[in-house]
């Protein structure tokens, strides 16, 4: 687990101590620290510390930079059932507030969050004001997060974008063979999870392509000889921009990484792929190339955590025949993996005081599938023979 804090003191030593017992710390890990300015904003000292060896499924309490309050963190289990917090497009307004109250009465193991985050837009106060705002959970359990548009704030000739996010929320993407914070991987509980990178290049020419591919067929090398996805039953990518939208906001803007990476993930057999950007919620059946498609992945677009631009309430009509239940309303997701086969997806409301639970569907995966296809298979010999 990588624990990241801020201090305004820059004598704070990067160190987290930490035990499965109240202020009883049996180990210690020292880490790294970054800064960096923007415009007229000088960020104080951002600490990442890796701790651990950890036992799963435990709560660990810890101390970071040797003084100041105690924390505590349960880690993820090793195996199902696994529950996962999914939530998009947070922002800091009272709807964000509703959501975090919302997903804390929930028991869930890990957050995963795909993009737009503090909407800071340039103003840099406001990544410390989001990092204040979400402690309270981001402190007890894993945040998986990629980057939405929000997180560029490029200014030509002057900054490069994703300064601020790449400071503040630095991801496992070494530990996954990437080379950039905008795009990993990591397995938890047979869950392999892909975070894909909306805003970096991702043509079959990319170094994200051929990551992607890279770790795809890496993990999966195991279960293309025997036909079998016992390690990884489950394969869920998180990215930012949707690929099936039935919305009036962003249409079409998924199209062109959908061409180049929707063959490449659909010869995976990835089950499920999550995105934001779309300030309401979305989902489909399976579907594959623009149509129901059983061996597909189910899309859900959740770009409803709680953002200051508001909701995007107007929808094509007819509703697409893939597109299975869609509503503009602020909200979060559950997926709660049962066992090897199945999981249960559930959407959660905020418009009323209490999270109502207003959409769900049980989805099978496809590990166990007549979709798996053998490495013989024309489509799938071609992305992996391919350069």
């Amino acid at each position: 687990m990588r624990i990241t804090w801020v201090t305004d003191d820059n004598s704070v030593p990067s160190v987290v101590d930490y035990g499965t017992k109240s202020n009883a710390y049996t180990s210690s890990s020292n880490g790294e620290s970054t800064s960096y300015s923007y415009l007229m904003y000088s960020s104080g000292k951002i600490h990442h510390v890796v701790i651990g060896p950890l036992e799963d499924n435990t709560i660990y309490y810890y101390r970071c930079g040797g003084r100041g309050s105690e924390f505590q963190l349960k880690t993820p289990p090793s195996q199902f059932p696994l529950s996962l917090a999914v939530v998009g497009d947070l922002g800091q307004t009272s709807w964000t507030t509703s959501t975090l109250n919302h997903i804390k009465q929930c028991e869930y193991d890990m957050l995963l969050l795909p993009g737009d985050l503090s909407y800071a837009d340039y103003m840099q106060h406001l990544w410390d004001s989001f990092g204040e705002l979400v402690e309270p959970l981001a402190s007890t359990r894993p945040w998986m997060v990629t980057q939405g548009n929000h997180e560029k704030e490029r200014i030509p000739f002057f900054k490069s974008g994703f300064q601020s996010y790449n400071a503040r929320w630095k991801m496992p993407y070494e530990e996954s063979g990437s080379t950039s914070n905008l795009y990993y991987s990591f397995e938890v509980a047979g869950v392999h999870v892909i975070m894909l990178g909306s805003y970096t290049d991702y043509d079959e020419s990319s170094d994200q392509y051929a990551w992607l591919k890279m770790t795809i067929f890496s993990a999966l090398q195991s279960d293309l000889a025997n036909i079998d996805r016992k390690r990884t039953p489950w394969l869920v990518v998180l990215l930012h921009v949707p690929w099936y939208n039935s919305n009036w906001a962003h249409q079409g803007e998924g199209d062109s990484m959908m061409s180049a990476m929707e063959p490449l993930l659909h010869a995976a057999h990835v089950d499920i792929i999550i995105s934001g950007h779309v300030h309401a919620y979305e989902r489909t059946e399976r579907v594959y190339k623009g149509g129901v498609n059983p061996c597909g992945a189910v899309h859900i677009t959740i770009g409803d955590g709680g953002n200051r631009e508001g909701l995007a309430r107007r929808y094509h009509n007819p509703k697409p025949l893939w597109s299975v239940f869609r509503e503009a309303s602020f909200g979060h997701g559950e997926l709660k993996i049962i066992n090897s086969t199945h999981a249960h997806w559930t959407w959660h409301r905020n418009d009323d005081e209490e999270p109502v639970r207003t959409d769900d569907v049980w989805i099978t995966s496809l590990a166990g599938s007549q979709c798996v296809q053998d490495s013989s298979s024309p489509e799938f010999r071609k992305i992996l023979m391919s350069p």
